[in-house]
């Protein structure tokens, strides 16, 4: 496992576990939020971005973040490991408030630039709506890719595995 992608409904605690991971494993971490994200909430474009997503996965080793669905094949493609946190929509939910709560107006370190932590409804509702709209795609992706991939359906899976693959898991 040296090139591992994290990916799932905002608010799963991707980041959360990347970070972790990156930390037990000593991998380099990437944000794909943090590469995206510009000061004031504004984003790079699309070559801009994918410029650097390639420097990032050019690199031997790694452990990227995030989802961005029109970069996911490109990043598959290069991975050994997917680890998808398919949770159910109330857990992202509470995760989302929890972290907006944690978070209200300050910059988070997974996102670039100057974004203060907000929360709106069409926020809210993509989380609401990522399983029925993404989840097949997920696993029909996951599941003709080749790559070994792990699917947590719940923190307390997700939990386990990082224990009996460092030793020790984040304690959330």
């Amino acid at each position: 496992m040296e090139q591992i992608l994290v990916i799932g409904c905002p608010g799963s605690g991707k980041t959360t576990l990347a970070k972790s991971l990156a930390s037990k494993l000593d991998l380099p971490l990437v944000h794909l939020d943090a590469l995206f994200w510009r000061e004031g909430w504004k984003n790079l474009s699309a070559g801009e971005f994918d410029k650097l997503l390639e420097k990032e996965l050019e690199k031997p080793r790694w452990i990227i973040d995030g989802n961005y669905n029109r970069t996911l094949i490109t990043r598959l493609r290069r991975a050994d490991t997917v680890i998808y946190l398919d949770y159910p929509r109330r857990i992202c939910l509470a995760g989302v408030i929890g972290r907006y709560s944690k978070n209200r107006g300050k910059t988070r370190s997974d996102i670039g630039g100057n974004c203060p932590e907000k929360l709106d409804f069409p926020f809210l509702k993509f989380v609401w709506e990522f399983n029925k709209k993404y989840r097949k795609f997920y696993r029909e992706l996951l599941a003709g890719s080749g790559v070994k991939a792990y699917i947590f359906r719940s923190r307390r899976q997700t939990r386990a595995f990082e224990k009996s693959l460092c030793g020790k898991s984040s304690g959330k």
